[in-house]
């Protein structure tokens, strides 16, 4: 007389195998995965009641171990453990009802809407059904760990039911055994499962063996503490993982327990791959939980400013959906994206500190990733902040300086952080705008990089003091004595009136300055807010749009400069030749000022003033 009973999948059982069959999953290989992540547990089990030692276990000298065998002529695939096992009651509870399986939650979930919405199932636990998707008929052999158990016999095709039956004679652990359908007799290829358990198991804590062979030889170092692993192990961990020859530049290996559990391992690259004409990168930060894949390059784990990062992040806490593709609650990523990038903000500004040369270089490969934050990030501005670097004009050339350092420096009496923008720190030394600054022995940001501007204006102020750029700052140069040769307050007035007269729209003001020492002239831009560079900048953006913002510029004049009060002399003996040079001072300032766009207008009407001066 046989002992096999039949069952019925309860109505909710079946609900759930047809969505995982028909809807759920986007990569059929991923039920691989979710084989070994349940055979694990199941080591793991064991694992936890041997440590115990209060409990006698069934062949205790078995140590737990996940062995897979692919029969390509049979169309087979078996996944067996020699962890906890099952007893009969524990495969009906687990396999075929709603006590363990959390399945009738989940439903519970998709009451309000479509199948569209079963990306939520993984949280409830029921990924052993993933095999239905590559199987005709799945069979589950299992002995529990108990010393006095028999062994069991579970099978199912997915259609209605199960069958259940003593099955003598068996090892400890559970045996999952997958008949393939025709479309899936890939997964009886020793070479395909070995793929996939590399790429999603390849970190487990016990041995895969596949036909045989071991292939999850890398240790999940994230896992360990920090003292035991070497830094050889390190280094060979991140070549492994990044794929990348060169040793890495930072290490961040961190456990945290609150705001949630997360065991880490990253590393920042030596070079930045986007600096050298490749496209623009991809996050290479894997998200695990409990060893298993989750996500390779995982999404939304960190913003994209921190796409250089390289290694993993293991998070224990993570409801996921049953293909682990995504996690379900948003709310939850977001609590991992905030708590994980600041620690990685906290351990740059301990780098920062600890070893400034070190981080300048590392500043220089990756400084436009924490620009890109500050534009881009207004939750972790302040932290970003204080990482910035830049030239100075007081500091040595290739040396730069923080904004805190900046503050540190100031004179007490002053309020306002001034920066100046050129193309290389020696042009902005030596250009108009910075000769209120040497004047007065005040420092200046020097800015190489236009988006550095842009950046500084949406940090606005660091430190209670306010970032202004240099054109703008409203100083003073120190007045020497009046000297023969310089214009009267009334004829620099007078010339002011005329220039403006004769440029006409080429200039929307003509003033007298009160921040040139040795220049004769100085273009700024005429708008209140915006810098020529941020004008320049966005022009170049808009290239092609007719409604590209203006640039004509205030002109400023210097009254002690003897060709400016030769201009004011020249002007009444000789008006067609002062208008040459008076568009050609502009021309010249604009050009200093980065704003001159189409030189060859300036090249002509020098050579006509050349003439006349040679002639």
């Amino acid at each position: 007389m046989s002992n096999q009973e039949s069952h019925a999948f309860q109505a909710e059982i079946q609900q759930v195998l047809d969505i995982v069959i028909h809807s759920l999953y986007t990569d059929r290989e991923v039920f691989v995965r979710e084989l070994v992540s349940n055979a694990a547990d199941a080591c793991e089990k064991l694992r936890f009641i041997q440590s115990g030692g209060t409990s006698a276990i069934h062949q205790p000298d078995v140590a737990p171990a996940i062995q897979i065998t692919a029969k390509p002529d049979a169309g087979t695939l078996s996944i067996a453990d020699s962890g906890v096992g099952m007893t009969r009651d524990e495969l009906v509870q687990n396999l075929g009802t709603i006590a363990h399986s959390g399945t009738k939650a989940f439903l519970r979930a998709l009451a309000d809407g479509a199948k569209s919405d079963a990306r939520l199932i993984g949280q409830f636990g029921v990924g052993f059904y993933s095999a239905f998707m590559v199987a005709r008929r799945v069979t589950v052999l299992s002995r529990s760990h108990q010393p006095d158990a028999t062994g069991w016999r579970w099978t199912s095709e997915g259609a209605g039911g199960y069958s259940i039956e003593p099955a003598p004679d068996l090892p400890r652990g559970t045996t999952v055994l997958l008949e393939l359908k025709d479309d899936s007799k890939e997964f009886a290829a020793k070479e395909r499962i070995e793929s996939v358990v590399q790429r999603y198991s390849n970190f487990v804590s016990f041995p895969i063996d596949v036909d045989g062979t071991r292939v999850n030889a890398v240790q999940a170092i994230w896992t360990r503490s920090k003292n035991d692993v070497t830094e050889d192990e390190y280094k060979a961990f991140y070549k492994f993982l990044g794929h990348d020859n060169d040793d890495p530049r930072y290490r961040l290996h961190f456990t945290a327990d609150a705001p949630l559990a997360i065991q880490s391992v990253l590393f920042v690259p030596k070079q930045n791959l986007e600096t050298l004409g490749l496209t623009r990168v991809d996050s290479e930060v894997n998200l695990h939980c409990r060893k298993v894949l989750i996500e390779p390059k995982a999404k939304g784990l960190f913003p994209e400013w921190l796409r250089f990062l390289k290694g993993v992040v293991d998070c224990e806490d993570l409801p996921l959906n049953v293909s682990r593709e995504r996690m379900q609650d948003s709310a939850l990523l977001r609590k991992l994206n905030r708590a994980l990038t600041s620690k990685v903000l906290r351990f740059l500004a301990e780098e920062a500190t600890k070893d400034p040369d070190a981080f300048d270089s590392f500043h220089s490969e990756f400084g436009r990733f924490l620009r890109e934050g500050i534009l881009s990030d207004h939750e972790h501005h302040e932290a970003l902040s204080k990482l910035l670097r830049f030239q100075s004009s007081t500091l040595e050339p290739g040396k730069t300086t923080s904004l805190a350092a900046y503050v540190s420096r100031m004179p007490a009496e002053h309020k306002e952080i001034y920066f100046l923008h050129a193309p290389t720190r020696e042009a902005a030394l030596a250009s108009p705008q910075h000769e209120v600054f040497a004047a007065r022995n005040l420092e200046v940001l020097v800015l190489t990089d236009p988006a550095d501007e842009f950046v500084l204006d949406r940090v606005g102020e660091f430190d209670g003091k306010k970032i202004v750029a240099a054109e703008k700052a409203e100083l003073e140069v120190p007045l020497p004595d009046p000297a023969e040769g310089h214009l009267s307050p009334e004829q620099a007035s007078a010339l002011a009136e005329w220039l403006k007269s004769t440029l006409a729209d080429a200039v929307s003001e003509v003033r007298v300055s009160k921040r040139l020492a040795t220049s004769p002239v100085i273009a700024v831009d005429s708008d209140g807010f915006m810098t020529a560079t941020m004008r320049r900048t966005l022009k170049a953006m808009n290239r092609d749009r007719k409604d590209a913002p203006p640039s004509s510029p205030d002109l400023e004049i210097n009254p002690r400069h003897p060709l400016v009060s030769r201009l004011e002399g020249m002007r009444h003996k000789d008006a067609d030749l002062a208008s040459k040079a008076a568009a050609q001072l502009l021309d010249n300032a604009r050009m200093a000022a980065g704003l001159l766009e189409d030189p060859r207008p300036m090249i002509q009407r020098m050579n006509q003033l050349l003439e006349r001066i040679l002639a």
